[in-house]
């Protein structure tokens, strides 16, 4: 298992492997900095909806529609450009992603109506969809090991940095509307300078299709598990990012800054506790992570998000959960998933995510039309918080089988005959297929004479 794993890494990709370190280390810079960049800039709008909100009378249904937009269509983005990266190389993919990005925050800084907000959004969707395969699938190779931590740590780390830095910008400089979005235009094109400079990875054998989300049979009730809590944490955060700013407003709360605070103190507290997923496994991170997100969506059904204390503190307790709940289940369902299927079951598992983040929101809005907004949240938080027992138990029953012998075989089989099919094409010998057959029948094995000629065949393959 140990020779065949390290011979799949080392046969997926020879671009890979003949990088230098230093080329390495430079690539995996790229990738963070263009995941942080990308998804900053998708975040950045949400401090300012109240102002777009009073400044082009948009109903609070229409506002949700507008937050949502953009995972709504990452979700299909996923699928449509799952296999980009692999076909065509993730420079490739990560400069039509900057493009996609530049005309979203083109759109919001010209903006004139709710069109203009939705197509900056759609467009946004569409280059975070495209480049979250393709930037994970470069940090993971380059990393080598921890690269789905490091991948989410990107993620979350841009996230916070825009509701923070558009919230500053909105309070205490000119064109609150503008200047966020022209930075951002600035930070992308550097980040197309450096993408620029990526080796033209990927396979050119397979064409570019899309991408239908597939979960290896064995890993499927571990993928369901991680899947519910990635869900509930990204719930947790869309309500905070979608909703919390027009109720503080709404409360009284009239510093876009300290709004832009509130945001980016559920995300920072993430990013702060995604290092401890390692340390404590992904099963005990899960396990908080969603004690956490239960916690903070009680406080949000109790208050309605209305009060700035202790929407501060949901804030926080969210965004320690979050960050527990949903690296752990990205670390967990990387732990398990082969090489050769990782972007299609990468995409299935980021489509829970974005829909968890777009989905609620929309609820909200719906209860819009008939009650307060404050209500609306109580409701959706509550709905929610029902949901996390059963995710936590989801969690716990895939812990006790996949620890069981069994389950544990079951794993290795899944990565194992994902693995040799890739490596196989790359062998001139017909000595590793049968190697391969040997390490999949161990029992067979055993049966075999012990004569001269078996001794020979197994001199052969050793």
């Amino acid at each position: 298992m140990r020779t065949g794993s390290l011979d799949a890494v080392m046969l997926s990709n020879p671009l890979d492997r003949a990088l230098p370190p230093r080329g390495r280390a430079r690539e995996l810079r790229t990738g963070l900095y263009v995941l942080v960049v990308l998804t900053a800039g998708a975040y950045l709008p949400s401090p300012l909806y109240p102002a777009y909100q009073g400044a082009f009378a948009i109903s609070d249904l229409a506002m949700t529609v507008v937050h949502a937009t953009f995972a709504l269509v990452s979700a299909p983005a996923l699928l449509l450009f799952g296999s980009a990266s692999d076909a065509l190389g993730p420079r490739s993919v990560l400069r039509a992603s900057i493009v996609l990005a530049a005309l979203g925050s083109a759109c919001f800084a010209l903006a004139s109506g709710l069109g203009w907000l939705l197509a900056g959004r759609a467009a946004q969707g569409l280059a975070l969809g495209a480049a979250t395969g393709a930037a994970t699938a470069l940090i993971s190779e380059r990393a080598r090991r921890n690269g789905s931590v490091l991948a989410s740590t990107a993620f979350l780390a841009g996230t916070a940095a825009g509701p923070v830095a558009a919230g500053v910008l909105a309070q205490h400089a000119p064109a609150p509307r503008l200047l966020p979005f022209a930075l951002h235009l600035a930070l992308l094109g550097i980040g197309w300078h450096l993408v620029a400079a990526l080796s033209a990875g990927g396979s050119r054998t397979a064409r570019w299709t899309a991408t239908r989300p597939e979960i290896p049979r064995g890993m499927r009730l571990h993928f369901s598990s991680a899947a519910a809590t990635g869900f509930l944490a990204w719930t947790t955060a869309g309500l905070f990012l979608a909703v919390i700013p027009a109720l503080l407003v709404r409360g009284g709360q009239a510093n876009e800054a300290v709004v832009g605070g509130v945001l980016g103190a559920v995300l920072i507290c993430s990013v702060l506790t995604q290092p401890l997923v390692p340390r404590l496994g992904t099963r005990a991170a899960q396990l908080a992570g969603l004690g956490a997100v239960l916690t903070s969506l009680a406080l949000l059904a109790h208050t309605g998000g209305g009060s700035l204390p202790a929407t501060l503190l949901a804030a926080v307790v969210a965004g320690a959960g979050h960050g527990l709940a949903y690296g752990g289940a990205a670390a967990a369902v990387d732990a398990v998933t082969p090489a050769g299927k990782r972007g299609a079951t990468t995409g299935a598992l980021n489509l829970a995510f974005y829909l968890g983040a777009g989905l609620p929101t929309i609820a909200v809005g719906l209860v819009t039309l008939e009650h307060p907004l404050s209500a609306a949240m109580s409701w959706v938080a509550t709905a929610a918080a029902a949901l996390v027992p059963l995710a936590a138990a989801a969690v716990a029953a895939t812990h006790r089988r996949t620890s069981s012998p069994g389950g544990e075989r079951v794993l290795r089989r899944t990565r194992s005959a994902a693995t040799v099919p890739e490596a196989r094409p790359q062998r001139a010998t017909t000595a590793r297929p049968k190697r391969t057959h040997s390490n999949r029948s161990p029992l067979a094995s055993a049966k075999r004479p012990s004569g001269s000629r078996w001794r020979r065949s197994s001199s052969a393959r050793r």
